[in-house]
């Protein structure tokens, strides 16, 4: 077959389609995939399960390949479905794209932001999202919360526009990686803790011998603490697992140990209250937070000005930090 017959043979194949498919299927197809269920696709979409099955039916039918396989009680995309999948993204983030572009035409900002976002980063997130909605009242926002495991899994999957990170992945996943704020590490323990009353710094190796509350696995502030304890030599003594920053500072304040946490999860109680900052040898960890999202991806307009304006917003976010914890200043 040469040139002109392959391309008129795509040309008839993509016409075809054009016939057969709708939006709408694409839409249902993709809110199954991302729910890996027809049952909870329907209670998003607020449709009938049999309306669902009917609409992947013809779907596939026009597509001419098995879109769906099940593993378990979960609906998972076959090769062709993972195909399919990646160019509904696509299509989509155009017309998110095209709305926003026709919206800016007629002097209305609007346009959809979707946030992934690692566990500690869920107390500044919300902060910036709060500024860049004041500029662009119009923009819609989503935001999920999760370890950073689950967010490496969502940014290879694509479901969300731009994710906060305090790791960059490394092996997992190409990404761009852009730093917006700084993320410091600071030990923290119930007011009043034996170790606040030795001499300044705390020895880490001081923080090691005392009951430890740590993060589980998947965490990467956990991984950043426990690599610099493997670094000196040392290991900490872990007496419980907690699975959320929240549940950390709880377990602090109520005198179960001593842990690792970012500056930021302060902001609201400050460090005058139950909690309070230790200075202890080799802390603060000065980690950045990033703005991450895949490599080979284009940002839709709406994601590019969030990030430009995360950008702008380092030096306010870093003369906070300086207010709740003075002492910061001396590490910059």
């Amino acid at each position: 077959m040469n040139n002109k017959q392959n391309q008129e043979e795509k040309s008839r194949s993509f016409h075809s389609l054009l016939r057969h498919v709708t939006f709408r299927q694409l839409q249902i197809f993709s809110t199954v995939i991302r729910m890996k269920s027809f049952t909870k696709a329907a209670d998003e979409l607020f449709l009938a399960q049999p309306t669902i099955s009917l609409q992947m039916k013809k779907l596939g039918e026009a597509i001419g390949l098995p879109l769906f396989e099940s593993s378990g009680k979960e609906i998972r995309p076959t090769d062709a479905g993972q195909d399919l999948y990646a160019a509904c993204r696509e299509l989509f983030r155009t017309f998110e794209n095209l709305e926003t572009q026709l919206a800016d035409r007629k002097g209305i900002r609007r346009g959809k932001l979707r946030l992934g976002v690692v566990t500690t980063a869920k107390y500044i997130a919300p902060e910036l999202l709060a500024a860049f909605g004041q500029q662009f009242p119009g923009i819609e926002f989503a935001m999920t919360v999760s370890n950073r495991d689950e967010i490496i899994q969502r940014i290879q999957n694509g479901e969300d526009d731009l994710y906060v990170m305090g790791q960059v992945p490394d092996n997992e996943v190409d990404v761009e990686a852009i730093p917006f704020a700084l993320n410091p590490l600071t030990v923290m323990v119930p007011r009043g803790h034996p170790l606040t009353r030795q001499k300044k710094p705390v020895p880490l190796h001081a923080v090691a011998e005392t009951p430890f509350l740590i993060r589980e696995p998947g965490s990467g502030t956990r991984h950043a603490y426990l690599r610099l304890f493997e670094e000196q030599g040392l290991r900490p003594r872990i007496t419980m697992e907690l699975s959320s920053n929240e549940a950390i500072k709880h377990a602090v304040a109520s005198s179960l140990g001593i842990s690792i946490l970012s500056i930021h999860s302060l902001a609201l109680e400050g460090t005058s209250g139950p909690i309070e900052v230790l200075e202890t040898e080799q802390f603060p960890i000065l980690r950045k937070w990033f703005l991450v999202y895949p490599r080979n991806r284009q940002l839709s307009l709406t994601a590019g000005k969030f990030l430009d304006f995360s950008v702008s917003q380092e030096p306010f976010i870093t003369n906070r930090l300086v207010q709740l914890w003075p002492e910061l200043a001396r590490y910059l």
